[in-house]
Parts: C-alpha cells; structure tokens; sequence
C-alpha cells in the first residue's frame, strides 16, 4: 500500500513539474513548486517572466542577444538574420530595460555611443555620447506591411479585415478596436494593415504584437507550441513571407543630417561648393576692380586757355 501511495506521489509531481513551462516563450527555464519561469540574460541573471502574458520586447531583446553572444541563436531562432525589418532600425542590441520591461529612453549598448528610442526600442535620435538627454516618447501607431504566400485569396478587403482581426487577438491579445485600417492589393499580394491607440496612452505596448509577429513570419515562433502565424480568410488559412513594419510615434523624430543617404549628402554638398565657389570668384572681382580702381594715376586738370 505504501509502495502505491508513493508511486502515486511521483507521478503527480512529475505531472505537475511537466506542466510548469511557458506557452508563450520557448526561450524560458521553467521549474519549482508553484511554477516559476524566468529568461536568462546573463550568466548570473535571470529575469522572472509572467507567461500568461506576451513578454515584454525589451526583455526578450536582452535574452536573445544572450543567445547570440554563446552561440545558441541558430539552434533556437533558426537560421535567417536576426536584424528586424524596423525602418531605420540599427539591428538587435543590448538594451536596459525599465523593471516593467519597458524600454528606458536612453540607449548605450554597453558603450560611451548612446541615442534615444521609443517605447518600442527603435532609435529616433541621433546617436551622441552618454550627455545625451531623452525623454520617453511613446509610440502609438505602427502600420505593418505583410506579404501572404503565393496561394488562391479572395479581394474582398472586408473579409482579411475579419481575418486579421481575429488573428491578432486570438494570437497577441490584440483589441480588435485597435485596428484602423485595412488595405489589400491581390496583384501584389500585400496587406497593409494600420494599428493605432489613442494618443497619450500607454497601454497596450504595441512593440508586444509586432516582436511576436516578426518572429512568427521572419523567423520562427516565440510560442512554445510553435505554431505559424495564419490568417483565415474564407475558411482558409494564409501564411505570411515577409513583414515590414513602420513605427509612428507620438513626438517626430530628431534625426538630422547623419540620416541622410549618402547621394542625398553628396548631392547637397555639391550644390554647396558651387554656391560657395560662386560667392568667393564674385568677391574676389570685386576686390581686383577695386584694387584696380585705387591704383589708377589721378587725372591733371585742363588748364583754361
């Protein structure tokens, strides 16, 4: 009888420990007794995670830059880039994180080069030295850009709003109300679809969804269960292959010169030096007719006859 008893208890505790993981972070080391699930950011930090909820990007982004640093990211994210698709983003780095796990304003990446970002982490300044003054902006508006597979869709642009709003809240946890705006062209096989928040609000985190989402269709998933990101449009499921995503924030940007391409610079400094070069010959025959001028004999005066 005791010999059952005690066989009975260890399966129930290997029961329980196999359900102690994190369904919505495969990157998390999940154990204890009540379960605890935590991302590894270093060799001697562990950030405690709540799985019921999407992880923050900021902690996420931290986890896989520690991935990188030892050679795990193939083995676990696949083997595409792990650059986002973020305009004008500088690529994954090392971010410091609030307690929350949102983005602080400032950015260094471990070093004396800092620049500002936004609540989702991408860069909107500059990059300058540690007197660099940020203050947190929040982004309330990103427009995604999705490319669904090459396979038979319908061009009711009505029914992929449906489909898209079901996705995003069944999938991300995304209000439906949240979702503005709509656009499809079959031909091209691209979605554009444009998620917004009141301004001044800063609830929901948008860089949740579009974290979550890049990975789902550059990538491979951040659920534990690993299941792709579909669309189900007339009672089929669409597979995006490619995602583009532009953040709007509640401030513009202050991004100057340096972010400029390099034919918009050179075309402004060419036209440059011909103004310059036209000013400097105008003055220069200026002087030359006034030197000319100084030095010319006085005339004599006619004598009267």
């Amino acid at each position: 009888m005791k010999f059952l008893v005690a066989l009975f208890v260890a399966v129930l505790v290997e029961a329980v420990a196999s359900d102690c993981s994190c369904t919505n972070m495969k990157w998390a080391t999940c154990d204890g007794d009540p379960c605890q699930c935590t991302l590894q950011f270093n060799k001697t930090t562990k950030q405690p995670i709540d799985c019921t909820k999407l992880i923050p990007k900021c902690f996420l982004m931290k986890a896989e830059m520690f991935l990188v640093r030892n050679n795990k990211s193939g083995k676990l994210i696949g083997g595409k880039p792990v650059e986002t698709a973020f305009v004008d983003n500088d690529g994954i780095y090392d971010p410091d994180c609030e307690n929350d796990g949102k983005f602080k304003a400032v950015q260094c990446n471990g070093t004396d080069v800092c620049w500002c970002v936004n609540s989702a982490g991408v860069r909107r300044s500059d990059k300058g030295d540690k007197n660099i003054k940020c203050e947190p902006v929040e982004t309330y508006w990103v427009r995604l850009e999705l490319k669904h597979k090459d396979v038979a869709a319908p061009d009711d642009v009505n029914k992929w709003k449906t489909g898209i709003e079901n996705a995003l809240q069944e999938r991300y946890k995304l209000d439906k109300k949240l979702l503005s705006d709509v656009q499809y062209d079959q031909a091209g096989r691209l979605l554009v679809v444009d998620v917004k928040k009141p301004i001044g609000s800063s609830d929901p985190d948008l860089s949740l969804m579009t974290y979550y989402m890049e990975k789902d269709v550059k990538v491979l998933p951040l659920f534990q269960n690993g299941q792709p990101f579909e669309v189900s449009v007339e009672g089929s499921k669409v597979s995006m292959e490619n995602i583009l995503v532009y953040y709007v924030d509640e401030v513009a940007p202050t991004f100057t010169m340096q972010k400029l391409t390099g034919g918009v610079i050179a075309v402004i400094v060419v036209v440059s030096l011909i103004v310059i070069g036209g000013l400097l010959v105008i003055f220069f025959v200026a002087r030359r007719q006034k030197a000319q001028y100084s030095k010319a004999p006085p005339r004599e005066m006619e004598t009267l006859s």
